[in-house]
């Protein structure tokens, strides 16, 4: 921004007067009332007559910056750093960056950012780091709108446009016929008012002031609640007509609202939270109304200022105001929020990776706590300088913002904007769990898990490890299928609904595909069982056997028409006919262990086939390894009709 709308989002720097000279302390004292134009004259005549400190730098190049000035800032700043490269304060740094990127000179504003963040000990601002490629990622969400004209703009400042009805509200310094014109020494030019036009209508005649909510002091940023019977807006510290000033000298910003009676905005009152200490600014509504959010410098700020939202009850009292965090806020300046129809929230920022001074950034309500990416809308709503109060209407994606860059008629101008693609906010939710055999509940390595959309399309696919585990990530703004399969087994899928992107576990149980297996299948195998072995020369069922009789039970339970030949079989050693009825008495006592837990005895045969059916080469003389004798002593579990 620039010239006098500074003063309605800057969030007050208290600066420590030194013993200086005469001219300095009278700068200083300009300075520290923000009366930056003074102070400037100031500085740079000491300057000039070779009177050079660290500090008549750094607060000549703040008065510049704060003003919009920033090739002027650049040029103090760069003289700075050379003069006195051991500036200790790292916001110096970061402003000097901030100056460079809006003159164009990216390379000195990357060393200047690595400056500060050495000096300030940060990794990054708000999610990146020192070598994110923030241009790269702003031109990804660029070219997405289309700029129109804005028929009110003149030679003076128009800026912080808000919806109104089928009208506009924006604010201004232009002299719309007040013969009392107050003027501030922040640069030298009027206090702004708050104006009302068409948004399709032509011609300074369309424009007039709301007069109800003006005063002879600044008033800005407004919003209308959904109801229309409510106005909020932002005005200087004032009571009985003269303004107040904090400790410091500093006339602080306060949030007044005022209520429509007889089509007259009346009964003008501050809302509670506010303070003679500090500034609370620039009010935003959630669509409900339900919801206020504002910028602010209150104790508990991040930076110069943050962004607030605060409870309106139901019998218009507020609730306690609450930081929106780290996710949004920075060491910087955060400011002039705006919240859509779809509850995203839009705001200005200059310490979020942009492309100099204020850019526009936005991030979905719903999102913050979860780490949200925050997104910078590009070019060319943004721009090297100065990008502010952005508004939208949710239904015809027309809006408005403001401002002061090269090519305007005032200081800051309005531009109208048609978004022609909406910016995609990628919801991500990482789902992880195991693939188990729903008999027999073992893990199942090697299953494909598979991501499935509500068009039945499949978005990505995984394996499960060695430990039947899997990890997905999915976009949580839709309805997806975890859908997990595996040779021998029938498919599995659970729907998971849209969220709001927390982790989630999803376990995948199979049944195995033992009915679509085909008669003569061996159902210990589709069990993956273990081998079920009987002591030498004995046919009693073991404790081990019995854990792997327990899963075939399962299925027998689990399918009702199921049935099954207990099939046993021994190795070659020892005479065919004893290992025919040993084979026989072990396949009976396995039936007959199972019909005592209640399996019906009509679904289950036993046979024993002895050494006849033997796996490998290990016939009667053949010399063999007591592993390769054990293959043959097995049990099988073969389905039939």
């Amino acid at each position: 921004m620039k010239k006098v709308n500074k003063f309605l989002f800057l969030l007050l720097i208290p600066v420590l007067l030194t013993g200086q000279e005469r001219l300095v302390k009278q700068g200083n004292e300009a300075y520290k009332t923000y009366s930056f134009k003074p102070a400037q004259d100031i500085y740079q005549y000491v300057l000039d007559k070779g009177y050079v400190s660290a500090e008549v730098l750094q607060k000549l190049g703040d008065s510049h910056y704060f003003n919009a000035e920033y090739a002027e800032a650049a040029a103090v700043y760069t003289r700075l750093f050379e003069e006195f490269p051991e500036t200790s304060d790292p916001a110096y740094a970061f402003r000097y960056a901030q100056t460079l990127k809006s003159t164009g000179d990216i390379e000195a504003a990357e060393q200047a950012m690595d400056m500060f963040y050495e000096r300030s000990g940060q990794q990054d601002l708000a999610g990146g780091t020192p070598d994110f490629d923030y241009l790269e990622a702003i031109k990804a969400n660029s070219d997405r709108y289309t700029l129109q004209h804005f028929p009110y703009n003149t030679s003076y400042l128009e800026f912080a446009p808000s919806f109104y009805g089928e009208n506009l509200l924006f604010s201004s310094d232009r002299d719309t016929g007040n013969l009392a014109r107050y003027r501030h020494s922040w640069n030298s030019r009027d206090f702004m008012d708050v104006y009302q036009a068409g948004r399709d209508t032509i011609g300074e005649s369309a424009v007039e002031k709301l007069k109800e909510v003006n005063s002879r002091w600044h008033e800005s940023t407004t919003v209308l609640s959904p109801d229309g019977q409510t106005l909020y807006f932002t005005r200087n510290n004032n009571r009985d007509g003269y303004v107040v000033t904090d400790e410091d000298g500093y006339v602080r910003l306060k949030i007044y609202r005022a209520f429509l009676r007889d089509s007259i905005w009346t009964d003008v009152e501050e809302v509670s939270f506010n303070s003679d200490s500090y500034s609370v600014a620039h009010p935003a509504l959630s669509p409900d109304g339900k919801t206020l959010f504002f910028a602010s410098d209150m104790p508990g700020t991040y930076g110069f200022s943050d962004i607030f939202k605060v409870a309106i009850n139901e019998d218009g009292s507020f609730g306690t105001p609450e930081n929106l965090g780290p996710e949004v806020n920075t060491e910087s300046r955060e400011t002039f929020p705006f919240i859509d129809s779809e509850e995203v929230l839009y705001f200005a920022s200059d310490g979020l990776p942009g492309l100099g001074g204020l850019d526009l950034f936005a991030v979905p309500i719903s999102k913050l706590g979860q780490n949200p990416e925050v997104k910078n809308l590009g070019r060319p709503v943004n721009s090297p300088m100065d990008d502010f109060t952005y508004i939208i209407d949710g239904d015809t994606r027309m809006g408005y913002f403001s401002s002061n860059r090269e090519g305007g008629l005032g200081g800051d101008d309005i531009y109208g904007f048609v978004e022609t693609e909406r910016l995609s906010f990628e919801c991500v939710q990482v789902i992880t769990g195991t693939v188990r055999d729903k008999i027999t509940n073992e893990i199942l390595a090697g299953a494909t898990v598979r991501v499935i959309d509500e068009s039945n399309e499949e978005v990505i696919s995984t394996v499960t490890d060695t430990e039947g585990k899997y990890e997905l990530s999915i976009d949580c703004d839709q309805g997806n299928f975890i859908r997990g399969s595996r040779q021998g087994y029938v498919p599995a899928e659970v729907f998971i609904s849209p969220s709001e992107g927390q982790p989630q576990v999803i376990d995948l149980y199979l049944d195995p595909e033992t009915l679509s297996a085909g008669f003569g299948s061996d159902l210990a195998k589709l069990l993956q069982l273990s081998t079920i072995y009987f002591d030498f020369d004995k046919y009693d069922i073991r404790p081990d056997a019995e854990v792997e009789l327990q899963k075939v039970m399962a299925a027998l339970e689990k399918y009702p028409s199921l049935k099954i030949k207990a099939n046993s079989h021994t190795d070659s050693r020892g005479p065919d006919a004893y290992n025919l009825w040993l084979s026989q008495k072990r396949a009976e006592a396995t039936v007959n262990y199972m019909i005592s837990k209640g399996i019906a005895a009509d679904r289950l045969q036993a046979e024993g086939y002895g050494e006849t059916q033997l796996l490998n080469d290990c016939d009667d003389g053949v010399r063999c390894s007591a592993a390769e004798h054990q293959k043959n002593r097995r049990s099988e579990f073969i389905i039939y009709e």
